[in-house]
């Protein structure tokens, strides 16, 4: 259960697909995982969810596929032996989960009320989907009903798109949003899997908000770097703010005063969510230095690349 929370959590999206030919199966959770989400909802809408779960699973055992709009025992048993790694449902129902949980199968729950969520505690889960997200009063709605019950985290699904991802990501007790807006239907029957890629790379990349906060200069002392961080000011008309290890030269330049990583210098890569930018990376092949992990509060906030690029070191930032 745990490996499978923190795959979907990294991911942040989970597309919520539809698909009626099987053939479409392979290639489409190509596209996905070649725009940057390795994770996927196959809904038991039609009859070839269980054959596309299958077709997933074995051409891509590194994705995580589940199976949605699971409404009996029966289809659990259906998509599980096809290779689903977890179950959702729209709504709860406490035999679907009773034999889920019995058989170690994570399963996602709809829920959409206090009632609801009481319920689902009841039964021992930690993790419900909340659908339908905005037809239900969306975020707002959220936060009022999910005060009271801090231990419950949520997988809002239903209106979300890219006009209210970030503002979901955002709110802690969530996990991960379902959507289904990179994986149109008409696109998947039309076979436009470049279309998809194309979105999923769009929506991971408005997910992630990588963008480049300040550059690091390596000075040889602290005379040099506040020399340098005072000439750096004055050219651009931006205050001086020193530091214990370095100074800056407003919020764009980082003047160091000892040589530190990177050969010319640093450059940092700020991200609106640091762990799933990692897991983004990892995923692509990068690699990150453990001991540069920068925490605070019990959360990391920075951490290094292990390579240079360019003669410059780089690292990521929690905005």
């Amino acid at each position: 259960m745990k490996d499978v929370l923190t795959h979907i959590s990294d991911s942040g999206i989970v597309p919520v697909i539809a698909i009626d030919d099987a053939e479409n199966a392979e290639p489409l959770a190509g596209a996905l995982m070649d725009g940057g989400l390795p994770c996927a909802e196959v809904t038991f809408r039609t009859a070839a969810a269980a054959e596309s779960i299958k077709r997933i699973a074995v051409r891509y055992p590194e994705m995580l596929v589940g199976a949605g709009t699971v409404l009996t025992v029966d289809q659990v048993k259906t998509a599980v032996g096809n290779g689903a790694r977890f179950i959702v449902s729209p709504g709860l129902n406490p035999k679907t989960v009773e034999y889920c949980l019995a058989n170690g199968v994570p399963v996602f729950p709809g829920v959409a009320t206090p009632s609801d969520v009481e319920r689902a505690l009841e039964l021992g889960l930690s993790v419900v989907k909340f659908f339908p997200a905005e037809a239900n009063g969306g975020l707002n709605y959220l936060k009022a009903m999910a005060g009271p019950y801090r231990q419950m985290r949520f997988i809002p699904t239903g209106g979300i798109d890219e006009s209210n991802l970030l503002s979901y990501l955002r709110y802690a007790p969530i996990v991960a949003c379902g959507g289904s807006w990179m994986v149109k239907p008409e696109a998947i029957a039309e076979r436009r899997f470049d279309e998809v890629r194309s979105l999923t790379q769009r929506a991971v990349s408005l997910m992630l908000g990588l963008e480049l906060k300040h550059l690091g200069i390596n000075a040889s002392s602290p005379e040099e770097s506040l020399r340098q961080a005072t000439i750096i000011a004055a050219l651009l008309n931006v205050p001086v703010k020193e530091g214990n290890s370095s100074n800056f030269a407003g919020a764009q330049f980082e003047v160091m005063k000892r040589p530190y990583r990177g050969t010319h210098g640093h450059a940092a890569i700020g991200t609106h969510f640091i762990e799933r930018a990692v897991a983004h990376f990892e995923r692509r092949g990068f690699r990150f230095a453990p001991e540069t992990n920068v925490e605070k509060n019990g959360k990391r906030v920075a951490v290094y690349f292990e390579e240079e690029f360019a003669g410059f070191a780089f690292h990521l930032l929690q905005n």
